[in-house]
């Protein structure tokens, strides 16, 4: 969404898929291109395509229906994707001596909201590359039916991130929606889902990077305060205390603003006095949390508010349900811009900049609600230290009104993709079809069974 907005804007149209070959030609061309120029990606290890060349082997065949689903930890997805489509499944399928037909491809579920904050090629090249728009925060017919279609029938398998469906069906729904429509067409293709995990690591350790981000964000803060080491702490040691600190810090300036500010009564364990952070010890990692659970809630009340939203669901089912209540507030469906009054139009922008005002707290939300205080002293990876630092920095630019997409440049990455065992979803097909509570059920099942396949594709050494 964009940083600020002007006024009130025509409704977001459904923008349709129109796969063009030459389109995507051209953008396999360019893809080393721009990944080298325009990302921080310089290597991707590829595992288990082998897998992948079979499964599109058998799609081609029609033998097979599938949605590749993937876990979507970072803006280089799109391209380690891409990659894995394009250059390493028919390059694995060559010197295998398998066989597949060009090109090797997917279309894809995005989100709707991306064209408004990455621009108008998100529009041109996303719908030509066969992407289908999804609005996250309500049930999105047409982006469902859209989908639905072609998971069924579509020349290309389907692709998604579970994470990107937090409102209304899924895809585990997608899945059983597909077994159903095989069956009503008298059709005998299996339908699976294909996990794929995808991870990043950095090439160099962005440790002295890290050092200095943080060393700007304490001065940000005026948090300049040096804490004492022990002789015993390592550079990890030192880092965490900092960084640890740091949100604790924020913790208490944030609670005192929606206390003062918004009125917000906040759990018993989150008042603190700001001056605290200051000191040698820092507070319990469950006190943390508990802290940080009351902080996000109290920050979404203030938008919920507004919007006549009820606070019902998970913190990112709140974060969707929001976004979207500001876009109707904006993005007015209601209105014929052509045609409506002056005075109309005035009361239209002002709610409009009033939403774009109230989502801000939302916004804040996302920036912070990945941060945890036991992330990084489970596992003090530079990769651990690097997220939780670039969330915090996130925050703090968001505050202090800036870009949060400039975000700081770490260094190179490579990017690693598993693929996975695939899921049967017609093997499941029995057990949802045997009423609403039974297919509830199953649904959530399979949402479960999908969860802990792409977690297993993590490596953790």
């Amino acid at each position: 969404m964009p940083d600020t907005i002007s006024g009130v804007k025509p409704p977001l149209e459904f923008i349709p898929p129109n796969f063009d070959a030459k389109a995507l030609w051209f953008a396999n061309r360019l893809l080393p291109l721009i990944t080298r120029t325009k990302t921080t990606l310089r290597d991707i290890d590829t595992q288990n395509v082998e897998r992948l060349v079979e499964l599109f082997q058998q799609f081609q065949a029609g033998k097979v229906r599938l949605l590749l689903a993937f876990r979507h930890p970072s803006s280089l997805d799109p391209f380690c994707l891409a990659n894995l489509l394009w250059r390493s499944l028919p390059q694995t399928a060559k010197a295998t001596g398998m066989s597949l037909q060009r090109p090797t491809h997917a279309h894809f579920l995005y989100d709707r909201g991306i064209p408004l904050w990455a621009g108008n090629w998100v529009t041109q090249w996303a719908p030509r590359l066969g992407g289908i728009p999804i609005h996250r925060g309500k049930i999105d017919l047409n982006g469902l039916k859209t989908a639905r279609d072609i998971f069924a029938n579509g020349k290309f398998p389907l692709m998604a991130a579970p994470e990107g469906a937090t409102n209304g069906p899924g895809i585990s729904q997608l899945g059983f929606w597909c077994v159903e429509d095989m069956v009503k067409a008298n059709r005998n293709e299996q339908v699976l889902i294909v996990p794929i995990g995808l991870q990043y690591h950095y090439i160099t350790p962005p440790w002295e990077e890290l050092r200095r981000i943080l060393t700007a964000l304490e001065k940000d803060t005026g948090l300049e305060i040096e804490l004492p080491a022990l002789a015993s702490d390592t550079r990890e040691d030192v880092l965490y205390k900092r960084l640890y600190r740091l949100g604790e810090y924020l913790l208490s300036v944030m609670e005192a603003y929606y206390t003062r500010f918004f009125h917000k009564t906040l759990p018993a364990v989150a008042i603190a006095d700001t001056s605290s952070s200051s000191s040698e010890t820092l507070i319990p990692r469950e006190t943390f949390a508990a802290r940080l659970n009351g902080l996000l809630d109290a920050s979404l009340q203030v938008a919920e508010e507004f919007f006549g939203v009820k606070p019902r669901g998970s913190i990112i089912d709140r974060c969707r349900r929001l976004e979207q209540a500001a876009w109707d507030y904006i993005y007015r469906e209601d209105l014929d811009l052509e045609t409506v009054s002056p005075l109309d139009r005035g009361l239209a922008n002002r709610i409009a900049e009033e939403a774009d005002i109230r989502v801000w707290h939302m916004r804040l939300v996302e920036s912070f609600v990945a941060v945890t205080g036991n992330y990084v002293r489970e596992k003090p990876t530079i990769e651990r230290f690097a997220d939780t630092t670039l969330l915090i920095w996130d925050m703090v630019c968001r505050i202090k009104g800036g870009n949060s997409f400039s975000r700081p440049n770490l260094g190179a990455q490579r990017g690693v993709i598993t693929i996975g065992e695939p899921i049967s979803v017609s093997d499941r097909w029995e057990a949802y079809k045997g009423g609403r509570k039974n297919a509830k059920q199953a649904v959530s099942d399979l949402t479960q069974d999908l969860q802990v396949a792409l977690e297993k594709l993590i490596k953790t050494d």
